[in-house]
Parts: structure tokens; sequence; C-alpha cells
């Protein structure tokens, strides 16, 4: 039994110190708060650190986009579901399939090792690698790449 409970305690995701950044909510394992699992940046620092650099219709030339990827924060939330509503900080909602999480799409914390702020699409911007394949490069995708999240609701 003692056992159970060490694998649980390392497994069981820390309860947010700083001021939130990200919530999630819906079927998760792993909730840190009452029926949702709360993340400050520092967090989300913690997490595997993923980098690259795309063209998007947002910048004039490539940028350099760092954050945790997307499978990784679902996954420290134990996130279940097959729909993700991406909230911005307006209240803007956009719909991406959990399958989505599979192409590499990260939480862009930074944009060129920068800090992203609130008025620079911040502080995190869904982002997919759109110059590493031809099918990310279309409207379906650019309008999943949401900026100023702030929440997703699981499905």
């Amino acid at each position: 039994m003692a056992s159970v409970l060490a694998v649980t305690a390392v497994h069981a995701l820390p309860p947010a110190q700083g001021r939130v950044v990200l919530t999630i909510t819906g079927p998760l394992d792993l909730a840190n708060d009452v029926g949702k699992a709360t993340f400050d940046m520092r967090m989300l620092e913690a997490l595997p650190q993923h980098s690259f650099t795309t063209s998007s219709p947002w910048y004039k030339t490539p940028v350099k986009f760092t954050g945790p990827l997307l499978a990784d924060v679902l996954k420290a939330a134990g996130a279940r579901g097959v729909t993700l509503n991406a909230v911005a900080l307006n209240g803007y909602k956009v719909r991406i399939p959990t399958s989505d999480a599979s192409l590499g799409v990260v939480l862009a914390r930074l944009i060129d090792d920068q800090p992203l702020s609130v008025r620079d699409r911040g502080p995190l911007f869904i982002v997919y690698p759109f110059d590493s394949a031809a099918a990310l490069r279309t409207s379906t995708y650019y309008g999943r790449s949401i900026w100023q999240l702030s929440a997703i609701e699981v499905e």
C-alpha cells in the first residue's frame, strides 16, 4: 500500500503557488483545485520545453516559439476527452480536436526567447509548427492558434 501512495504522490499535480495563467476543466484525473487543474507560469516552465521557428500570418518573418507541448500540459492534468475548447482572456473560444496535441503544438510562453506579454498575444499562445508540414499552413490550423489563452475546457 505504501508504494501505491508514493506513486500517486509523485504524479499528483501540485497546487499553483503564483498567479494562475491557465485553468483546465472537464474530465481530469489530476485536478489540483476543486474540479479543475490550475497552472501558474512556474508550473508550465517546469514541464519539458520545446522550441520551433515557424512562419505565421501574425508576424512578418519566422519567429521562435517556446513552451510546453500541449500534449504534456494535458497529461499533467490527466485530461480525458476528444475536444478542447480553448478560451482567451477576452472570452473568445476555439474548438481543437484533442488529437491535434500529437502534431507538436506548443503553449508558447516565449517568442524569440522573450516572455509573451498580454499586449504581444501572451501570456500563452497555442501555436502549431506550421512550417513542419504543408497541411498545417491552412486556415483550419491558423484558426485554432489562439492567443491570450487562459483556459482549456476538455470535453
